[in-house]
């Protein structure tokens, strides 16, 4: 097909689109659609999607930030949505073949939580996505584990979300999902994005967050980070309590922690909050002085 110009949603579009499938947005799947042209243009330029990538997003709903994706990635390039709903997956190959002619669109009707490489008809080099506001965060940290070839990425979440998945150690938003996104990537916020440009109109506030991926590449294999990610989950499942006290039941006593904590040059009175995921790491890996490191 000859590529054509690509026209994007406004507003009655969008409804228009979503009566005629008899579709009433869902709480449950999080759907809350885009149906602002200017906005998807703004989340694809900050995105910077080049010509000729290939981009994976997720939840592509109704196709409001897909056509503009498409549009970026040109005819050379192509756009693979994961869409868990059915009626909407079947929907939008006519949406883009209509409204995108001649650019690449490759549906997966599958849940993101549940996608592998070889799920995928091609490897995405980025991930842009408007994300389900109740799984974001694993979403997020799937993809990169399981996709090694995405090197960065733009999403919109829930604002207190963005937060702290761009958060910084010593910020009030810190915590978990911070330092396991810092094992794969820099993070930071990109903007908020008002509630208005959606339909219908959510009750919380959004906002972006980009990430690229480190140069070096991930900080260690995947029994390194899952080792990594146990120590993470201890620290923050009682964040207000001190390493030695919030480690003991992953290390198996307090005294143990405190043992692990200083082999690893970590003061044990202070809080999980304090620590880069340079540092968790370096804990999982110290033994104590008569043992291994503890089992993740």
């Amino acid at each position: 097909m000859i590529p054509g110009p690509v026209r994007l949603f406004g507003a009655s579009d969008v409804r228009a689109l979503a009566a005629d499938l008899g579709l009433r947005p869902t709480k449950k799947l999080g759907q809350n659609f885009v149906h602002d042209a200017n906005t998807v243009r703004r989340i694809v330029r900050i995105a910077d999607v080049e010509a000729g990538e290939v981009v994976l997003e997720v939840g592509p709903g109704l196709g409001s930030l897909t056509l503009a994706l498409l549009d970026a990635a040109g005819p050379d390039g192509a756009v693979v949505a994961v869409e868990v709903d059915p009626v909407l997956a079947g929907r939008l190959p006519a949406t883009a073949a209509e409204r995108a002619p001649g650019r690449a669109l490759h549906t997966v009707t599958a849940d993101a939580l549940r996608i592998r490489p070889a799920d995928l008809p091609s490897s995405p080099t980025a991930l842009v996505a408007n994300l389900p506001y109740n799984v974001a965060v694993p979403v997020v940290l799937h993809l990169l584990a399981e996709l090694p070839t995405l090197r960065r990425g733009l999403v919109m979440v829930q604002s207190e979300v963005a937060d702290r998945l761009a958060a910084r150690p010593g910020e009030p938003a810190y915590g978990g999902p911070s330092a396991k996104l810092a094992w794969y990537a820099d993070a930071r916020r990109a903007g908020p994005v008002p509630r208005g440009v959606f339909w219908p109109v959510p009750g919380v506030d959004s906002a972006l967050v980009a990430f690229t991926r480190h140069p070096q590449g991930d900080l260690g294999d995947e029994e390194t980070r899952r080792a990594t990610f146990a120590v993470v989950d201890a620290a923050f499942a009682q964040r207000r309590k001190s390493l030695r006290g919030a480690l003991a039941g992953w290390a198996g006593s307090p005294a143990r922690a405190e043992e692990r904590l200083r082999a690893a040059g970590v003061d044990p009175t202070i809080r999980g909050e304090q620590l880069g995921i340079e540092v968790f790491a370096a804990i999982a890996a110290t033994p104590t002085p008569d043992g291994p490191p503890a089992a993740p």
